[in-house]
């Protein structure tokens, strides 16, 4: 078999791996980019959708699922492999998505008018969202599915979010077995049932998000996030914590749950969960009640659930959100996690600059990001175009990580008992070389694709690691790329605002050309 990567190398975006021989094709995963990367995202596939059979989904976060609307807009008629978890999980998410872009959109389009310019469009609507659903086939974990007479696969839980999977492919044709980590939860898992180990393959394809990291412990994480928390209350503003909707919000909903069962939360600070998405998500992960460790199932038996709070207030339209620009002392929990979008922006702008704010990041920040930057420490950051000085007290905690950690990854991967050889994605390539160097002091055999690579497997191919250089002059450089097209479109706000000659609306149109193709460079 060949693998070609198309996404997710050298980062942990665009998730997305064209499996193909001379009997079948199809892909894992069909992710969308984020950071500096998301100008890929509308860019043409370098395949036919309409020859692909099959997508085998691991999960339903965006960087994984997110294209899948668009390679059903460009032709995909196939069948969308996943758990049944997985697919509900993805209604929602999806749905969630074309909405952002179509809100988004329509903001942009507005001042685009006024400008003169051409009205542009989302990368996919929630008609063609629509169109994906039809196409999902559930399949629970440890069953094989067969995609023809030579292949077949098995989901095995992958202990990272709710129905995420790793993927055992078998080609019997060649006498081969491939397996797809997906994105891996830690181990021990607090919540969730731990990552399936598995004892056989001959190639691995592996995620490296934390592949040269460890996490903190559970018990120093709890004490950084108690802790932030007290103080926090203890400052009267408000606490704001940007969370990913799926997997994050549950979790820090049953922290949360902890904090007010030992008395450490007073009962009487509210707690808003701004996020329609995730309340979505939260009613999904209280379905599946098998799906958790025993200690957390007994929060069901007993007509409870882990992730509920009498002082905590669902939060769904956006006047409501709005009214949240006036309290104080409150946690307000809300997306994105990356704040790359979503009502945590909203919160920021009325928030971060004030001293008495307290931010808590629970979660991974991509480089690029609003997220990254303020934990980056920057000054000064940009929020819908307008400049606001940091001046909360800022916390990054990232025990709660849904990611494996740099042990984690290990105990999974020496845990197969046919020495595999293991292709290292979904990482950044500090941290792709960092767990190689741990694989390779093992005795494994690792390569480290880049992006559209074409890796034809085979037991004598020739291991390859990226040059290690200095990325921080590039990630600098894109930074400064990014607010020189964030202050593009200030001016161009400003020129809708007040009016401009012929001459100067061309040079800028030019201009934001010009900085639109560096970035995509």
């Amino acid at each position: 078999m060949k693998i070609t990567f198309l996404g997710a190398t050298g980062e942990v975006t665009g998730s997305c791996y064209l499996v193909h021989d001379t009997n079948i094709q199809f892909l894992v995963d069909c992710g969308m980019f984020q950071g500096h990367s998301e100008h890929k995202n509308d860019a043409p596939f370098p395949f036919k959708p309409s020859e692909i059979p099959y997508v085998i989904l691991t999960h339903a976060h965006l960087d994984h699922s997110g294209r899948l609307p668009l390679l059903v807009k460009r032709g995909f008629k196939g069948k969308i492999i996943t758990t049944p978890q997985t697919a509900e999980l993805l209604r929602i998410m999806l749905l969630d998505a074309a909405h952002v872009q179509e809100e988004e959109i329509k903001r942009i389009n507005k001042k685009r008018v006024r400008q003169g310019l051409p009205e542009i469009k989302p990368v996919y609507t929630t008609e063609d969202v629509e169109k994906v659903f039809p196409l999902v086939v559930p399949i629970s974990y440890d069953n094989r599915y067969p995609l023809n007479e030579h292949v077949e696969i098995r989901f095995r839980d992958a202990g990272h979010i709710l129905g995420a999977a790793s993927v055992e492919i078998w080609d019997h044709m060649d006498n081969e077995k491939i397996v797809f980590s997906g994105d891996l939860g830690q181990i021990p898992n607090e919540v969730l049932h731990d990552p399936t180990l598995i004892e056989e393959a001959d190639y691995v394809v592996m995620e490296t998000t934390y592949g040269g990291r460890k996490h903190k412990s559970l018990e120093e994480t709890r004490k950084e996030f108690r802790d932030a928390i007290v103080n926090g209350l203890k400052n009267g503003g408000n606490i704001l914590i940007p969370s990913f909707a799926v997997e994050r919000t549950q979790r820090i909903l049953y922290e949360l749950r902890l904090l007010w069962e030992s008395g450490e939360l007073p009962k009487d600070v509210p707690i808003y969960l701004d996020s329609p998405l995730a309340s979505k998500a939260t009613e999904i992960y209280n379905e599946y009640k098998a799906s958790y460790k025993p200690y957390i199932q007994k929060y069901f038996i007993d007509g409870d659930s882990p992730f509920n709070l009498p002082n905590l207030h669902m939060v769904e339209s956006s006047q409501e959100s709005k009214k949240l620009n006036d309290v104080s002392g409150a946690i307000i929990i809300a997306g994105s996690g990356m704040c790359t979008g979503g009502r945590i922006l909203h919160h920021l702008k009325h928030n971060l600059w004030k001293p008495q704010t307290t931010l808590i990041f629970v979660g991974y920040q991509a480089q690029g990001t609003l997220g990254r930057l303020i934990v980056d420490g920057a000054k000064t950051v940009k929020i819908f175009g307008e400049p606001v000085k940091v001046r909360a007290k800022v916390f990054t905690i990232n025990g709660f990580s849904a990611h494996a950690d740099r042990d984690d990854l290990l105990t999974w991967a020496t845990f197969f008992k046919t020495k595999p050889y293991f292709i290292l994605t979904h990482g950044e390539d500090d941290q792709r070389l960092a767990f190689a160097n741990l694989l390779k002091k093992r005795g494994y055999k690792v390569l480290i694709p880049q992006y559209k690579d074409s890796v034809v497997l085979k037991p004598d191919m020739p291991e390859r690691y990226p040059v290690p250089i200095r990325r921080d002059a590039t990630s600098e450089a894109l930074k400064l790329i990014s607010q020189i097209y964030g202050d593009l479109h200030e001016l161009e706000d400003i020129i809708a605002e007040e009016g401009a000659t012929p001459e100067l609306v061309g040079i800028l149109k030019s201009i934001s050309t010009l900085v639109s193709s560096i970035k995509k460079v």
